[in-house]
């Protein structure tokens, strides 16, 4: 019996997730909570195998830091983002803070059966639609002859900026943690993203993650 724990700041939302999964398919939701300060007492106390984690929790502590919480705390623990949010970006920092997995509200009901035995068993899930993305991406930039060893002409400083712009942190809180000044941050940032030929955050996130420059240990 796989033991699941909701965490989820819409008591709508975690009513229905246990309607559904309880009891079925070999699954028993074992308990519930309303944000990420919540969840990680909970798993703590409850020791589920797998918790269903949403991202946005306005009222109490966000998804992506109890997320990272547990993962220090709980690191053989499965954690499966839940959200409405379809976006590369979350989709990205979720990965970074060691999410197993990442799954759509509006997924299908036997999909997420999926994906939680997936992340229970050990593996990796990622919706359809974002391995699709992704692996379109990649071939999209084979057939233009991107050139890896783009990442070799930055400096070790831009290799920090870029690895903290990955992480989330504003232009202001890299100036702090590297003791330097929001406009030298800003010209690393413009340089490294002229060097790689990029144009967004995303792309520097999917960058710096296919690089191995995240580290939130």
């Amino acid at each position: 019996m796989l033991k699941i724990l909701v965490v989820d700041d819409h008591a709508v939302v975690r009513s229905g997730l246990m309607m559904l999964l309880h009891g079925k398919h070999n699954i028993e939701v074992i308990g519930e909570a309303a944000d990420g300060e919540e969840g990680i007492q909970a798993a703590q106390l409850l020791k589920p195998d797998v918790v269903l984690m949403d991202l946005n929790m306005p009222t109490g502590m966000d998804g992506l830091t109890a997320t990272t919480e547990l993962r220090r705390l709980m690191p053989d623990l499965a954690i499966l983002i839940l959200t409405m949010h379809d976006d590369d970006e979350y989709l990205f920092r979720a990965i970074h803070v060691g999410a197993s997995g990442y799954i759509l509200k509006s997924a299908p009901h036997e999909e997420l059966l999926t994906a939680i035995r997936s992340v229970a068993a050990g593996n990796a899930y990622l919706y359809p639609t974002a391995t699709k993305r992704l692996m379109n991406e990649y071939i999209e930039r084979l057939k233009h002859g991107e050139n890896t060893d783009t990442f070799e002409s930055l400096s070790e400083r831009e290799r920090e900026v870029l690895a903290l712009i990955a992480k989330g942190f504003s232009n202001k809180e890299i100036a702090e943690q590297l003791i330097l000044s929001v406009k030298t941050v800003e010209s690393h940032k413009s340089n490294v993203m002229e060097k790689l030929g990029l144009k967004t955050r995303p792309e520097l996130v999917k960058f710096a993650v296919k690089k191995g420059l995240l580290n939130f240990e």
